[in-house]
């Protein structure tokens, strides 16, 4: 295991698992004593993250650590320009007590392209996908267990680290990955509809950054998030900066929509963030229950009538229905009364949470398993 390499300052107690003589799988790493099914969607501190440096044009040996804070230059890129990318992922485990991650490839890819766009180093995949298995390992006493609702959350992050002050990229950058077990991140007991809020902000343009996973995407949201709230809707919804007639995401989410007629679409633009959860929900329809599916715009005030369900999915949201939209000074409902989970909804969530669990048999082959 790699010597962690520090370019901004030491880290207090940077010390490696095996420095433990703990071993994931010793009678020490039992579960944690936690309330699993009680869990919301905040940071919990964990036993261990992983931390690799890039400096002078390579990646240096990485390795598990424990001290979850980070001392870096007060000049650092990240810090001032937002020159910083993160992914989200979820293990979860099976009913057979494999530890399992969804789809980790399309995470490593989704990170690279949104570096590449902001003047980071990639990440190479096998260090992306070896950090994340580590760093589950070692902290498999807080992998909730199989049946409680909960999943161990992974975080990957990229950040420009190091002395700087003009508007340039980073000289070093350090990549790490850290977890922290959740629930679900729209609090409620079981699936339930959630409501949006069109927003009067702009969350991104079609030539900017909406389309890469950048932190600064996120800041600019939080307002409208809150203005959001105060309507009393979950999340803020954005329409297209061009006109503000075409539907591009939530605040945290993509869309999709069942139509009467049956057929289930998505927004088509180049502002909205792909996402690995809508990509396989939109699959999972086409492929296994023959819905016709497809990507293109969507203009909110002139096709709502012809929505029957709609729903907004991300890894942390997964498939949430949406049962009421605020637009145009007043809430139109979805699906009756704005409140029941419509039957589409409910049967693609349920397939896609069955396989991500392990309950069902991995046609797609979208699960990767971790050794434990």
């Amino acid at each position: 295991m790699g010597t962690y390499v520090d370019i901004h300052g030491v880290l207090p107690d940077n010390t490696a698992l095996s420095e433990y003589g703990v071993q994931p799988m010793d009678e020490n790493f039992s579960k944690k004593p936690l309330k699993w099914a009680e869990l919301g969607f905040q940071y919990v501190k964990t036993d261990f993250r992983y931390s690799a440096i890039f400096q002078e044009g390579k990646w240096l040996p990485g390795s598990l650590v424990s001290e979850e804070n980070l001392i870096i230059h007060e000049g650092s890129p990240s810090l001032h320009y937002a020159q910083q990318c993160f992914e989200g992922m979820k293990a979860q485990t099976t009913q057979d007590d494999r530890v399992v991650l969804f789809r980790p490839n399309l995470n490593s890819e989704r990170m690279n392209r949104t570096a590449s766009r902001l003047l980071m180093p990639e990440v190479p995949h096998k260090l992306f996908i070896e950090a994340v298995e580590e760093v589950v390992r070692a902290n498999y006493a807080w992998i909730p267990p199989y049946g409680s609702g909960a999943a161990l959350y992974i975080r990957p992050m990229l950040i420009g680290v190091g002395e700087n002050l003009g508007l340039k990229p980073a000289r070093a950058f350090e990549f790490r990955v850290f977890v922290s077990p959740v629930g679900p991140y729209y609090k409620s007991s079981g699936l339930a509809a959630i409501s949006l809020a069109v927003s009067d902000f702009d969350r991104a343009a079609p030539q900017g950054t909406g389309s890469y996973k950048a932190g600064a995407n996120y800041a600019g949201g939080l307002l409208a998030t809150l203005k959001a709230q105060e309507l009393g809707a979950s999340e803020a919804l954005y329409l297209d900066s061009a006109s503000h007639r075409f539907i591009d995401e939530a605040g945290s989410a993509n869309i999709v929509i069942v139509l009467k007629t049956g057929e289930l679409i998505t927004p088509s633009s180049e502002a909205i963030l792909p996402s690995i959860t809508k990509r396989s929900v939109m699959e999972i329809a086409s492929e296994q229950f023959g819905i016709k599916t497809a990507e293109r715009a969507i203009d909110l005030r002139v096709e709502f009538n012809s929505f029957a369900e709609m729903g907004a999915c991300g890894t942390a949201a997964v498939l949430s229905p949406i049962g009421r939209i605020y637009f145009d000074s007043e809430w139109h409902i979805l699906n009756g009364d704005g409140y029941t989970v419509g039957p589409v909804m409910q049967k693609l969530y349920d397939s896609l949470v069955q396989l991500q669990r392990g309950e069902v048999e991995d046609k797609f082959c979208w699960l990767h398993e971790v050794k434990i």
